[in-house]
């Protein structure tokens, strides 16, 4: 696998920096222990005691050097969150969440959405998030008719969490033509009741019938939330999710849905020089062919903006129960979900990206789906080895035992959420059984030697990554009920790791992201507590106080630390 190197060199007269007195996790183990790190440049130029980054400070900078005490706190490396959807959460943030912490049932959320609308202007359509039907009291979808409250003369769409589908109103089945004799879409489905009537509920391909003409229509390649708006507005919902995620300390992403909308808004964010978070971008497998075409056969870019390789999607999700299970859900047993593709077809795919040097990153969550893509790899591989191809799979909330010690051997990387099961554990069980007490069986990963990665899926989950630790660490889901056993379970050091380093990893960029080491990007967090001493279940209390990219503050929670701590060295 090609990895993106973007090593300038720092100007003699650059700016050098002493950051100490606090505890410092450098995610190296060379550094272990270090009390102290110099910023010089964009880059972190020494890691060890106070006097041998004084030296070095001397040794590199004509200028005086600032030395910054920071009155024990703790510093990690700026977290990487390698599977996310910015955009898209961008977008959710202008919606009304509908989810567990502002409504607990369907009136609830009926009540949020007809507040929404009474400011809305006409014929502006009603969009809700966040909701999951198995932790509401009802414990099932909101009904068209129930969305029929809200409005009558304008689309309501309630967004599922999982992001796979959702509920709408009658008039917007109205508005496309769309009645109990309609046929699902490949990839996707109308749901309907015992009578055959339409529920209001869809699921993947289905909500093509919200993106409008210009829309991204995806089929096979996964589920379309590319609702559109105006450019303008669409960069606003960027420049938003990018402070959210700088909040949570995230300062490398993996956008893993990019397609034309997306990238266009990155290269204008860029352009403008507002692109305040690093991005690598996994364009959606519909483009597979025009990045092929125009040569796009690894990982390039520059240190904000860069291409990382190809989104597959195997089947559905859980949350929406749409991942495939051939033997249905407990839940209910008419269901099975869907694959994506014809095993055959989808290994073609996987070959195809494979041979040219392009890395993959395939969803899926059923051991069924699971086994398809490792089946793919393993062709792709044996036709033509590549020992560090790195191919992904995204999510991959139940492989089997046996899947597990596969992934060692073929160098798959399965990039977990924890806070999946932090958010809705209770519904996988709910769905599958107790077979899904092992989602995210994060613990049996380590076991077997396979790197650990988590990320948020953002807007799935809020990119705050301390939050994330604290799922992997306890496994507790909101509800206050520990997933699964013990075994499954990982350290906060562990945790600490997949959400710096191994994240870098599993974007091909640990050549200079993921630990504060000589050389790499200056990019840390600057936390007002160390989560590898307070209480498992206090973890994602932490403030975050600062968030550093480049050796610039690029978010403070807190008094500037900097102007108010510093003192200066002469040379």
């Amino acid at each position: 696998m090609r990895k993106l190197h973007t090593h300038e060199a720092s100007p003699l007269d650059a700016t050098a920096t002493i950051f100490t007195g606090a505890k410092i996790h450098t995610v190296d183990d060379s550094t272990a222990g270090a009390e102290a790190f110099l910023v010089f440049g964009n880059r972190f130029a020494a890691v060890g005691t106070l006097e041998e980054c004084r030296t070095e400070a001397r040794r590199l900078s004509t200028r005086t050097t600032a030395v910054v005490e920071l009155d024990g706190a703790t510093v990690v490396p700026g977290f990487v969150d390698p599977h996310a959807h910015p955009l898209m959460y961008g977008q959710m943030l202008s919606w009304v969440d509908c989810g567990p912490e502002k409504a607990h049932s369907i009136p609830g959320i009926i009540a949020l959405l007809q507040e929404a609308a009474l400011t809305a202007p006409a014929g502006v359509p009603i969009r809700g998030y966040g909701y999951e039907h198995r932790n509401l009291i009802e414990g099932r979808h909101p009904l068209k008719e129930e969305l029929d409250q809200v409005a009558t003369d304008r689309e309501v769409y309630l967004m599922n969490a999982s992001g796979h589908g959702g509920v709408v109103n009658s008039f917007t089945f109205d508005k496309h033509g769309i009645d109990a004799s309609t046929e699902n879409p490949a990839g996707g489905e109308f749901f309907r009741d015992a009578d055959g009537e339409l529920t209001g509920e869809l699921s993947d391909a289905a909500c093509n019938i919200l993106t409008g003409v210009n829309g991204v229509k995806v089929g096979h390649h996964g589920p379309n939330f590319h609702l559109e708006d105006e450019p303008e507005e669409h960069l606003r919902q960027l420049s938003v999710a990018q402070d959210k995620f700088l909040a949570g300390g995230v300062t490398t992403i993996g956008d893993c849905q990019v397609t034309r909308r997306e990238f266009d808004m990155y290269l204008r964010l860029a352009e403008q020089d507002q692109l305040k978070t690093r991005v690598s971008m996994y364009m959606l497998s519909h483009l597979l062919d025009h990045v092929i075409d125009t040569g796009m056969h690894g990982a390039f870019g520059n240190s904000r903006l860069a291409f990382g390789g190809i989104k597959f999607y195997a089947d559905g999700t859980l949350g929406g129960w749409t991942a495939y299970f051939p033997d249905g859900y407990v839940g209910d047993p008419c269901r099975t979900g869907q694959l994506y593709h014809e095993p055959a077809d989808y290994s073609e795919l996987i070959a195809k990206a494979h041979s040219v040097g392009l890395q993959t990153a395939t969803h899926a969550q059923s051991p069924t789906a699971i086994d398809m893509v490792l089946d793919a790899i393993e062709a792709a591989q044996k036709a033509h080895p590549d020992a560090d191809a790195r191919h992904r799979i995204e999510h991959c909330g139940l492989p089997t035992a046996e899947q597990i010690a596969r992934m060692n051997l073929a160098g798959v990387y399965p990039v977990n959420q924890p806070q999946h099961y932090y958010n809705w554990g209770e519904g996988v069980t709910a769905a599958i059984g107790t077979p899904g007490e092992r989602f995210n069986p994060l613990g049996e990963f380590i076991a077997a030697e396979v790197p650990v990665t988590i990320s948020s899926d953002a807007p799935v989950a809020e990119p705050k990554p301390l939050e994330a630790i604290q799922a992997a660490v306890t496994r507790v889901t909101r509800q206050g009920h520990q997933l699964g056993s013990d075994a499954l379970r990982i350290s906060a050091d562990q945790a600490l790791q997949a959400h710096t380093l191994n994240g870098a990893r599993a974007l091909g960029r640990e050549a200079e992201l993921g630990s504060i080491s000589v050389g790499k990007r200056a990019d840390f967090v600057i936390l007002g507590a160390d989560l590898l001493e307070v209480p498992a279940d206090a973890i994602a209390q932490i403030e975050v106080r600062e968030t550093w990219i480049d050796g610039e503050l690029a978010h403070s929670g807190y008094n500037h630390l900097l102007s108010s701590t510093s003192t200066t060295e002469e040379k």
